[in-house]
């Protein structure tokens, strides 16, 4: 069907068709005749593991953008997703970049963002999870800095984020990496990177005494770092006691694209990333030994991509652009296809 509706979608601008389509899962989400049937159509096999100290019943989640402020999260996560990350969630509201932001490269199976951060903020996006999180689907919320905050004050951000969805979310996502905030990738390098760890382990400990309740904390990066820069990032996130890795977020290089808008600042996410993010996954899992766990991100159009970041050393693996381009049944489609 999707097949249908997709010339539909692709002929509103991307943003439109992003609300259209969050909107009326919005709708599915909340309504018991339409849940029912959409269930029914995507029921997925159950394929559980265990990660970051919590059990998921598959390894296929939906990456942190395509539903910024929880709104729609019931209705994806009648699609068969494992687990579903919202946000990037900033503490106060905020418009993001000018628009038009988003762009489609349709032959190539990507698309470029310039997004940075639009959102309803952090008290709205508590408030659509806190009233009725069922805990049959595993819900991360990814965080990040508001534009307006100062690079050096960016560490007061994320401390306040973390108290207000510690022990609501069932993971939380550092997100350091998006190129669309200005200085904000400056955070992965090591000096910062130490001293932002450092306070966000003294709050976690906190508020894990607090609610008596740990909630394990992720650092999403970008594939845009060096081989060097990874590392360095990579030993200073084992030495904090940071629970996983999210290998990785959209990336600014256009080496692999060739379209008309490869002149476009922001991040290139979809097909291209595919084999590039793989890689990634596979030197951190060589790096670290297996000891930190990985959710593979980019490029995941069907289950051959999957797989290949599951064999990589991804424990989990995320999917956004090729929600867009393969439609609602990618997940099933990638379950049914992967191993026991």
């Amino acid at each position: 069907m999707y097949r249908y509706l997709r010339p539909l979608l692709f002929s509103l601008d991307p943003e439109a068709a992003h609300s259209l389509t969050i909107n009326l899962l919005r709708i599915a989400g909340i309504t018991p005749g339409l849940r029912k049937i959409i269930q029914d159509a995507f029921k997925v096999p159950d394929k559980p593991l265990h990660a970051f100290g919590l059990r998921f019943k598959n390894p296929v989640g939906l990456a942190a953008g395509y539903d910024k402020d929880g709104i729609g999260w019931r209705g994806l996560a009648l699609l068969g997703f494992g687990h579903i990350e919202i946000g990037t969630v900033t503490p106060k509201p905020q418009s993001g970049n000018p628009r038009p932001r988003m762009f489609r490269l349709i032959d190539e199976e990507a698309l470029i963002n310039q997004l940075g951060f639009p959102g309803r903020g952090s008290r709205y996006v508590e408030k659509k999870i806190s009233s009725s999180h069922s805990r049959e689907i595993i819900l991360g919320v990814n965080l990040g800095k508001n534009a307006a905050t100062p690079l050096n004050l960016a560490t007061q951000d994320y401390q306040f984020l973390i108290q207000r969805f510690y022990g609501l979310a069932d993971y939380l996502v550092i997100n350091i990496s998006s190129p669309n905030t200005e200085g904000l990738r400056r955070l992965q390098v090591r000096q910062e990177l130490a001293g932002l760890l450092e306070s966000l382990v003294n709050i976690c400990q906190k508020q894990e005494k607090e609610k008596k309740k740990k909630t394990p904390i992720l650092i999403k990066i970008s594939p845009d770092l060096s081989q060097n820069e990874m590392r360095d990032g990579l030993d200073i996130i084992i030495e904090h006691g940071i629970e996983g890795i999210i290998a990785a977020n959209t990336t600014i290089s256009r080496e692999v694209i060739s379209s008309e808008y490869s002149n476009c600042s922001g991040g290139l996410s979809g097909k291209p990333l595919a084999y590039r993010n793989t890689e990634m996954i596979r030197e951190i899992a060589n790096y670290t030994k297996g000891k930190l766990p990985i959710i593979g991100v980019g490029g995941i159009m069907g289950s051959a991509d999957a797989r290949a970041k599951l064999e990589a050393g991804a424990s989990l693996v995320q999917v956004y652009t090729g929600l867009v381009y393969r439609g609602p049944g990618l997940v099933k489609s990638i379950l049914q296809e992967l191993p026991d």
